[in-house]
């Protein structure tokens, strides 16, 4: 190891006792081995400081895509609950902090509700939606409460050569500091395990106990099971995506094959077919254009988003595997109650959109659910504005109650501007 674990955790140290101590330290961590390894040297670290002099807040931040690898964000919650307590009960400034995207940016919202195509590298729309934006609004509020934050980062040369090109190009570029900074304002990177090569990782986490009573061969038993790598935490466009991980979303069309899924499958984790069936339709029929509008959205020429007959396609094969998975697991969920209401309303959006999650969601379980409540009240407020409003008011004020209704369940996505733009529509006619 080019430091041993002593010069590291001394190092981590200084650090943390520089300036005035009131910076936040915000740790990206998904539960694999690099994350694992930098927090607990940092929590050895600190296990050195008198615990009065504790004072710096340590977040550890998590983000869950929603489409994460089943198995890795099931460790992954274990993990952080046990950091939680332990963190509590050893008096230690560390707090577990989850994050995931907005309702509006999900993978399902975005790629059955709004027919995004699925990603790959040259339109990897997914990536600022699901990981950046996320982690980004906790850096930026944190930076908003305190003025600045220092981000720990567990990145190593020895993961590839684009890894360690990286590295070197964005070295230190605060004077006498090991710090670099952040491409957001006030904030700043400190990584200092990137001299560490992956042996002398896995050696770490098999010779030092974890200081919050995980087991680090669990960790050992998930990578030897999967064959690969864990997903990064993603605070910028240079990071390299998970597209080249081995433990990213499960949905990831960006590569070729999901290796890690099918060795996991092939190690026992059967139930996990349906979902690598579905993985892999969405990237063999990526790019045929029978499945796309012939038009963007914008009424360009080109190749637009998805046509309604194949998201509602998409949406009834997702749900069928949804239910095949949950006879062997039943606690396991592939898309939630609020994406299928989100995607619903982004149906309703589109013009001349015939099909309804409801009658798919019936189709594939038996059930007998209802139109919505949000359509049977439409219907009842359509009834009394026709009543009280001339032809012209109608269609202006029925306009903006859509775009109330829908600014309301998709979590305030859509702004005053909207509202403000239909306005200035009607003045016009």
């Amino acid at each position: 190891m080019a430091y041993s674990r002593q010069e590291l955790e001394k190092e981590i140290l200084a650090q943390y006792q520089e300036d005035d101590g009131n910076i936040p330290w915000i740790i990206g961590f998904s539960g694999g081995k690099d994350s694992t390894m930098l927090l607990q040297l940092v929590w050895y670290a600190l296990k050195e400081e008198l615990q009065g002099l504790r004072q710096r807040p340590i977040y550890v931040v998590c983000n869950n895509t929603l489409v994460e690898n089943p198995k890795i964000i099931q460790y992954t919650d274990r993990v952080l609950q046990l950091i939680e307590k332990a963190a509590m009960e050893q008096g230690m400034p560390i707090y577990v902090k989850k994050t995931t995207p907005r309702l509006e940016d999900t993978f399902w919202v975005n790629l059955l509700g709004k027919g995004y195509p699925a990603p790959n590298n040259t339109f990897r729309w997914c990536t600022e939606r699901l990981k950046i934006n996320p982690t980004s609004e906790f850096i930026k509020t944190t930076i908003s409460e305190i003025g600045h934050a220092i981000i720990l980062l567990g990145t190593r040369k020895d993961e590839s050569t684009a890894r360690a090109q990286s590295i070197e190009k964005n070295k230190s570029q605060v004077e006498n500091s090991r710090l670099r900074k952040h491409p957001l304002p006030n904030a700043f990177v400190y990584a200092p395990i990137t001299e560490v090569i992956t042996e002398e990782v896995w050696q770490y986490l098999l010779q030092v106990p974890s200081p919050w009573g995980a087991s680090n061969r669990n960790l050992v038993t998930i990578y030897n099971n999967a064959t690969g790598g864990d997903c990064p935490l993603i605070t910028d466009i240079s990071t390299p995506s998970c597209g080249n991980s081995r433990f990213g979303c499960w949905v990831c069309t960006v590569v070729k094959k999901d290796k890690s899924m099918q060795a996991l499958i092939d190690n026992g984790e059967e139930w996990m077919e349906p979902m690598v069936e579905f993985r892999d339709m969405l990237a063999d029929n990526r790019n045929d254009h029978t499945w796309r509008e012939p038009k963007r959205r914008n009424d360009q020429e080109g190749v637009g988003p998805y046509t309604h007959e194949r998201r509602a396609f998409m949406l009834e094969k997702l749900l069928q595997a949804q239910k095949e998975i949950r006879e062997q697991e039943p606690e396991m969920m592939l898309i939630n109650y609020q994406e299928l209401v989100a995607i619903q309303v982004t149906w309703h959006r589109d013009s001349n959109f015939k099909y309804s999650v409801a009658n798919i969601y019936n189709k594939v379980y038996g059930t007998d659910l209802q139109e919505d409540d949000f359509a049977l009240q439409k219907n009842i407020e359509s009834e009394i504005l026709n009543e009280v409003c001339d032809e012209k008011d109608y269609g202006l004020i029925n306009e903006l109650l859509e775009l109330q209704k829908s600014k309301f369940i998709l979590v305030n996505n859509y702004r005053m501007t909207d509202i403000e733009t239909h306005l200035e529509r009607f003045i016009k006619k």
